[in-house]
Formats: C-alpha cells, structure tokens, sequence
C-alpha cells in the first residue's frame, strides 16, 4: 500500500509517523520545524487519515506499507520518527530493514505489550450518531461526557469529514477496535537489534515509558538514549513543542544519513 504523505523542506530523509486515531496533521508543528533542515515525509498510517482503509492492522503491515511508500519517493535510507503506534511502526521497520534507517526517533513508547488504555474512547466513538452530528463542537461535548478530557476529544474529533452533507470518521473505526489486541502489543518474532543511533524522548507525566521497558529497550536497540521531557503526558509533541522539536532536530543533525 501506498501512504499518503506530504513533503516539505531539502536535504536528508526525515519520516515521521503519527500514533492511534491521529493522522499526519498531528505533526505538523515537528514536520515544519524539521524542513528547515531536512526533507521531511509525513505519512497518514493505514486506517487512518487520507490513506487506504484495510481489514488487517499489523506492526508488520504497516512495516511493509512503509517500504513501499518509500519505494515508490525513492528514498534509500532515511532518519525515521514515530510517536506511540508510530513508534512501535518505526521500531519494527528498523528491525527489519536497519539498511534503510540511519537513525531512530521514539516519542513515549517501549517495544511491549500495554494493557486495554482506550476502551473508553472506543466506547465513546462507538456511542456516537455521525447522523445526528451537526457541527464539530457537538462531537467534542459528546465525547467529552464520556472521556473526561476535552483535550483528547478534540484530537478525536480531528478524524472527523463532511462528505455529501454527512459526517464520517476518517479512520476505520471497526478494524482499529479489532486490531486493537496487536496494537496494544509488540511483534515478539523479530530477531536481529537495531544497532542504530536511536533516541527515546519520555514525557515525565507518561505511563508509557517507564524504567522497567529499559530491557526491553536496550535489548532490541542496543545505543538507545533516553530524553525526558518535564511537565508532559504522551503527547510531548504537542505539549511542549518548542522543546521537543529542538530535541528532535538536534539528535537528527548529529547523525549522518
């Protein structure tokens, strides 16, 4: 499959990959401060944003669906960025193919299996009436009843489009919910390291990344650094992003490609 992306600034090969239910848009602020030093690719995954829907959500899919979206610009080897599901994407496509990777960028993730974190916002999407929606703002206050978190029902409600008059999710809803199990997880059948200069950037406010992940860590990315953002959740990107993209664009730089 072939990815949506956008492409913006010249120089290395810089490709970043977007979490659960978000879409490329949600790194628009990163994308931008990158093109100053870099070609940057911003990629919609599978299932989500303006890229094809499909009834399988893998690691390994989504792996593949990369490599042939880098096939397809030409680009040989890149710098590669990943936030959450991203993160894991990112993880396992240098696993498979270190060749292509010249170095590795992980926003608040480790290489494990997480328990069910997003029942509720399933729940909640799947309570919703796209036929009864009149505007944007009314999803935000539905969901919001049921999440308790304005923040994350606005980025929630990004996924929505107006087709023909009719509100529609972006995303595929139904496939993401089944394929949430493998999502959750981590493929335990990948064998080789990533002996590359990776980077782990931790929100301090984060769950996702804690000190016992360090094994799981260091035994699949053995020169992986760690960078700890303070007064952050999981998105460091968006709540710190002066910050976080200057550690991004830093760790990049030092790198060759």
């Amino acid at each position: 499959m072939i990815l949506n992306y956008t492409q913006s600034g010249t120089g290395s090969h810089v490709v970043l990959l977007h979490g659960l239910f978000g879409s490329a848009d949600n790194l628009s602020q990163l994308a931008k401060y990158l093109s100053e030093f870099f070609l940057v690719t911003n990629i919609d995954l599978r299932n989500h944003g303006a890229s094809q829907h499909a009834d399988s959500h893998t690691y390994y899919d989504m792996a593949t669906d990369l490599l042939a979206t880098l096939k397809h610009l030409n680009i040989e080897r890149c710098h590669l960025f990943g936030h959450s599901m991203g993160g894991k994407t990112a993880m396992t496509f240098a696993m498979l193919h270190p060749e292509k990777v010249a170095s590795l960028v992980v926003e608040d993730i480790a290489p494990v299996r997480y328990a069910n974190r997003h029942q509720d916002v399933f729940t909640a999407l799947n309570q919703l009436d796209l036929s009864q929606v009149e505007n944007r703002k009314q999803v935000v206050n539905q969901l919001n009843e049921q999440i308790n978190s304005l923040g994350i029902s606005q980025f929630l409600a990004k996924n929505l489009q107006k087709d023909d008059g009719n509100w529609r999710w972006k995303m595929n809803l139904a496939v993401l919910q089944l394929a949430y199990p493998e999502i959750a997880a981590f493929p335990d059948d990948l064998a080789k390291a990533y002996e590359g200069a990776t980077l782990f950037i931790k929100g301090m406010n984060s769950d996702y990344l804690m000190p016992q992940h360090q094994n799981d860590i260091l035994q699949r990315f053995p020169k992986a650094q760690v960078k700890v953002i303070q007064g952050t959740g999981h998105w460091v990107h968006a709540e710190k992003p002066n910050i976080f993209n200057k550690i991004v664009a830093d760790f990049l730089q030092k790198q060759e490609c």
